[in-house]
């Protein structure tokens, strides 16, 4: 029997999972940046802010974004001096992320078509490593991992910033209602596609809590792991060590 993944609360074969997220990409990349703020009146934007004041990328290092395409972290790392090199599966999400640099004036970033159980790099090619966001729509996290330490240095830092399940009593419940019901309404209204987005909010369900996660970072083989929870655990900040 083939093997099956799940897709949002669907499970389908494993081999059609990255294009069918692929295609839910592809689909929303114009508008992604729109439909953040919507879903999360703008807090996204501070969630991003505190999660690279924890990779604290320094001058001259160089920095893995997985998943980056539309540049929201590479922006903000490059600030600090960082060599940043953008990676996403979805060249969509790629150009709208390359539109955006230039717009913005930002030079100097790398950018790069890349699945995240498959790599190209070489091994100990970089300082640290980030995915926000991104890590959940893998099909294998655990090849996803695998694959951020072998490319990092010796004394790198893995840094993921992921949706997970809120611990607050009562937040929970409303968060529910409002991500199932809402999101999809408003994809529907902002971007002209409900589907993308109830996947979307399917796939942070499917996800696996917080220490759950945890163990999966340190079965790839990450040291002195941590998890830092933002409004209980709505939204997660893991990171780990190569040593």
């Amino acid at each position: 029997m083939s093997e099956t993944v799940s897709f949002g609360y669907r499970d389908v074969d494993a081999d059609e999972k990255a294009g069918m997220v692929r295609s839910v990409f592809s689909s929303v990349a114009a508008k992604y940046d729109l439909m953040n703020d919507a879903m999360s009146g703008g807090a996204h934007r501070l969630w991003k802010d505190q999660f690279v004041r924890r990779v604290k990328p320094q001058a001259g290092e160089a920095i893995l974004d997985m998943a980056g395409g539309t540049g929201d972290i590479a922006f903000r790392l490059a600030r600090h001096g960082a060599q940043v090199t953008v990676a996403d599966i979805n060249p969509d999400m790629l150009g709208v992320g390359q539109e955006r640099a230039t717009k913005r004036g930002i030079d100097g970033l790398a950018w790069s078509e890349q699945n995240a159980e498959q790599l190209t790099f070489a091994d100990r090619r970089f300082d640290a490593y980030t995915i926000a966001f991104g890590i959940r729509n893998v099909t294998h996290i655990d090849k996803a991992l695998a694959e951020a330490h072998r490319v990092l240095r010796f004394g790198g830092r893995f840094f993921c910033l992921e949706f997970s399940s809120t611990t607050w009593p009562g937040f929970s419940e409303v968060y529910d209602a409002y991500s199932h019901h809402a999101v999809p309404q408003l994809g529907k209204m902002l971007a002209g596609d409900a589907e993308s987005y109830r996947y979307l909010i399917e796939s942070i369900r499917r996800f696996p809590p917080m220490p759950e996660f945890e163990r999966m970072i340190r079965a790839a083989g990450f040291a002195q792991t941590k998890v830092e929870p933002i409004l209980g655990g709505l939204v997660a900040i893991h990171s780990g060590w190569k040593i």
